[in-house]
């Protein structure tokens, strides 16, 4: 059998919900690899990147399943992961080292929506603020800029702010909680989507569009997925948050457009194997891209994996997708006795 590299983030369980859920995600692809035929070890990722050179080039994979969501505990350090694998030389699953550094640093990701097609909210750092940018009086979300998975996010981020030196003094207010560096974006009032994406044959395909909606919320709460809502199963926020595929024909010209913008993204940060799509849609029936994730998480009650379900795939199929997309041509790594039409 083939062996395969399962690289995922070095922690340690129970230091947090969002960290330990990257464990069950290497478990679950672990067991999914084996029933195609592979023979899949765990690798946790650390920073000292010589000694993972050296660790992976003894192992010696077929191929490498990159499930690396944090170097240290942060985001900042991702892009790690993937360029060890490309100086190796080792095909590996999911989006290439400059897509993922692209997307995790969400301001150089909004610099790439503005100068696209692709509309996403406006958007302020401190540096921006401090020379002199001019700024709408409005309603903000303080956001980590290197933090996926909501990490820092709660009804504190949201802010209403008539000045730059609000917003000035909001951002440095919330720089600790969020890493050291963060920055402003306008707050879209109205609905929320997130539209997955699974290249299949060399082509992205859109899994069912899911709304997720805000069920029960009291006026004054800021209707966001923030932490809570995605981690903390106990909490209002998690209960009242449910995941939605069922949209009436009114909304088909919507769906329509999210569509065609997630297959926008794709291209613009030329994606591969898999991704999510956040979107917010404002009072006039607007989208507007949040922001765009690489490697989605792959844990069984996630998004990537319900809206695959809702499409009539499997895990394993799912697995058995990224893996041959990862794979150049002619080199399929996917045994041949388990292949699928």
């Amino acid at each position: 059998m083939m062996r395969v590299a399962v690289l995922h983030s070095d922690i340690a369980e129970g230091r947090s919900k969002d960290e330990d859920d990257v464990l069950i995600q290497a478990k679950v692809v672990c067991c999914a690899l084996s029933k195609l035929g592979y023979e899949p070890s765990p690798v946790p990722f650390t920073s000292d990147v010589g000694a993972m050179i050296e660790r992976l080039r003894a192992f010696d994979p077929a191929f490498v399943f990159n499930l690396v969501e944090t170097v240290e505990s942060t985001g900042r350090f991702i892009h790690f992961a993937p360029a060890v694998l490309d100086q190796l030389g080792i095909c590996y699953t999911g989006a290439t080292t400059d897509a993922v550094f692209l997307t995790s640093n969400k301001i150089l990701a909004k610099r790439l929506f503005a100068g696209s097609t692709v509309p996403t909210p406006l958007w302020h750092t401190k540096q921006d603020l401090q020379n002199g940018c001019p700024v709408m009086p409005g309603t903000y979300l303080i956001k980590s800029v290197w933090e996926h998975g909501s990490v820092g996010l709660d009804d504190a981020s949201k802010v209403s702010v008539s000045s730059p030196t609000d917003l000035l003094g909001a951002l440095r207010t919330r720089a600790r909680q969020l890493g050291g560096e963060c920055f402003a974006e306008a707050f879209i009032e109205g609905r929320e989507f997130n539209l997955s994406l699974l290249e299949v044959e060399k082509a992205p395909h859109v899994l069912p569009p899911a709304e997720i909606l805000f069920h029960e919320y009291p006026a004054e709460k800021a209707k966001i997925v923030g932490y809570r809502a995605k981690w903390e199963a106990d909490s209002f926020e998690y209960t009242h948050t449910p995941r939605c595929f069922e949209f009436s024909e009114e909304d088909a010209s919507l769906l329509d457009e999210l569509r065609r913008m997630a297959l926008s993204c794709w291209d613009l940060f030329a994606l591969r194997g898999y991704a999510r799509v956040d979107f917010r849609v404002d009072a006039a029936n607007r989208p507007w891209v949040l922001e765009v994730n690489t490697n989605p998480c792959l844990s069984p009650d996630a998004g990537f994996v319900a809206a695959a379900e809702r499409s009539g795939l499997t895990f394993e199929q799912v697995v058995e997708k990224v893996v041959a997309a990862s794979q150049p041509a002619g080199n399929d790594h996917v045994p041949t006795h388990n292949r699928r039409g």
